[in-house]
């Protein structure tokens, strides 16, 4: 969609860092930053006696180098601090070489290195980029649920999650034979399939569209309805922030939706015909008793989230799909 000029638009770049001699430094740098931070938080007292009474607890949690709660590992810098040369960070006179898989854009603002619970180090740059703005007059709308984690009127489709469930049992196993390791690293193979998949689906979502809208479907409640392991595994609000800041990137229109009675609502004549109630939950296609029209549940429900995204935006519906 076309508009006026904007701010510049943050794009973060993510490096793993290579070398068991760097991850070493990192931690020292991690640990004596925990310092500081710490005693930053301390002298800082008006706003730690705020935030003390807000949480409702006598005392926040610390940042803690050692032990078995420790803090994941975090070093800020600046974009004086670091320069990047190839795939080597020159940081503060020390090279750490990266796994650089991609091209740094734009220009370098700040950024950090941060460890995850495997212990490997991550070097994340922040870099302002161009906003971009798009002609595009393709409205989608996307439906969110757990038969289909995520489909479009225009046939894209994330098909049902089960990134966890499929090595649960490697899982269960690693744990049973208390494999620490392993455990860790079936974890982080889960997240990174979980977040490869939504990454594909969002980009493929913004790459042909000029407004994206989505259903604000509760996790909460799905969590509290007895659906928390494959809630849990979807990770909705993961894909909604997903598809907003690449939307933003790529000066495409996004909005959230309310989904009430979208799934009963037929998408031509917007009666509330279609399936209700827990015993409507297996009924994927229903005909509308007031227009006849053959409705599936799912794309029906993304054409109502795009239309009622429209409405919401003041923009024209998805049925001529012009904005």
């Amino acid at each position: 969609m076309a508009g006026t000029e904007q701010e510049p638009a943050y794009l973060t770049f993510s490096f793993r860092v290579k070398g068991a001699t760097s991850g070493k430094h990192l931690v020292a740098l991690g640990n004596a930053t925990n310092t500081v931070w710490n005693y930053v938080i301390q002298e800082i007292i008006d706003e730690f006696l705020t935030k003390r009474k807000e949480v409702g607890r006598p005392r926040l949690r610390w940042r803690v180098s050692r032990g078995p709660r420790r803090s994941l590992g975090w070093v800020p810098f600046t974009n004086q601090d670091v320069e990047i040369s190839g795939s080597i960070a020159l940081f503060r006179g020390r090279k750490i070489r990266l796994w650089k898989h991609r091209e740094i854009e734009g220009r370098f603002k700040s950024g950090n290195f941060s460890q995850d619970a495997r212990g490997c180090w991550y070097c994340n740059i922040v870099c302002e980029i161009e906003r971009q703005t798009t002609n595009r007059t393709h409205v989608v709308g996307i439906d969110l649920g757990h038969k289909t984690a995520a489909k479009s009127a225009d046939g894209l489709e994330l098909p049902q999650a089960r990134f966890y469930r499929d090595l649960e049992d490697k899982l269960a196993e690693a744990q049973r034979r208390d494999r620490k390791r392993q455990v860790q690293t079936i974890h982080a193979k889960i997240a990174n399939r979980r977040k490869d998949a939504l990454h594909k689906f969002s980009r493929a979502v913004v790459n042909r569209s000029g407004a994206v809208f989505v259903g604000n479907i509760s996790s909460t409640w799905q969590i509290a309805s007895g659906a928390a392991k494959a809630t849990h595994d979807v990770s909705w609000a993961m894909l909604r922030n997903f598809l907003k800041y690449k939307s933003d990137h790529a000066g495409v229109a996004f909005a959230q939706v309310n989904e009430a009675f979208t799934t009963q609502a037929c998408s031509e004549c917007f009666a509330l015909s279609g399936p209700q109630g827990r015993e409507g939950l297996a009924v994927r296609q229903w005909v509308c008793s007031d227009c006849g029209a053959v409705q599936a549940r799912d794309r029906n429900a993304a054409l109502n989230i795009a239309r009622l995204g429209c409405e919401t935006l003041g923009l024209k519906g998805p049925g001529s799909r012009v904005l």
